[in-house]
């Protein structure tokens, strides 16, 4: 069987951060800020592997997964190296897609997804950069976190407070609608990043 690491090698990506090519047993699933993610298709496994740029990030999320181990909420890491990390596969939708389409996200959704993160700073961490993107809820309606880079940041990050804020002020409203189109949710969080909607301070 090949390894992680073995696998990791064939995934070439260039200095613009557009990938070149990679092993034919992969499947892109995912492309984020920093990393692309791929899944193993023989598998239910991912590999993060992040841009040239941010290869510091794989060390320190793959020590804040280790730090959440045995919390059904965060993916469980299996390996990681200099520029990637080894994790659960989640199948599900985020709440990003969730919202585009149509699904309920529910109170009970939004609660365990509150417990998830009290777990998270009884360990000492500092849950942050918590947003639409990296919630999902499985095909079994549980919940799962991703993206935990930033949990050891100092700063206090109000992100998931005011995405709850605006869940029960907005969302839960029998008026309100229940599915919204990608361009104006990413317009809404390009608004929001830059403090120009004042009820919900950064």
């Amino acid at each position: 069987m090949v390894s992680y690491e073995e696998l990791v090698k064939t995934i070439i990506i260039n200095k613009k951060n557009r990938l070149v090519s990679y092993d034919h047993s992969l499947k892109l699933v995912g492309k984020g800020r920093s990393a692309f993610v791929f899944k193993i298709k023989t598998s239910n496994v991912a590999i993060k592997v992040f841009f040239p740029a941010f290869t510091f990030i794989a060390k320190e999320e793959a020590s804040i997964y280790q730090t959440l181990k045995g919390i059904s909420y965060f993916p469980t890491l299996y390996d990681s190296g200099s520029n990637y990390i080894v994790l659960d596969f989640i199948k599900g939708l985020t709440l990003f897609e969730y919202i585009t389409n149509g699904k309920i996200i529910t109170s009970a959704h939004i609660k365990e997804i509150d417990h998830a993160i009290s777990l998270a700073r009884n360990l000492g961490l500092n849950p942050s950069d918590i947003h639409l993107r990296n919630i999902f809820i499985t095909n079994n309606n549980e919940i799962r976190l991703i993206d935990v880079a930033r949990f050891r940041q100092e700063k206090e990050c109000r992100q998931w407070e005011n995405l709850k804020k605006a869940y029960y002020q907005l969302y839960r409203k029998y008026y309100f609608f229940k599915k919204i189109p990608a361009l104006f949710l990413n317009i809404t969080g390009a608004l929001y990043n830059k403090g120009l909607i004042p009820f919900y301070p950064r």
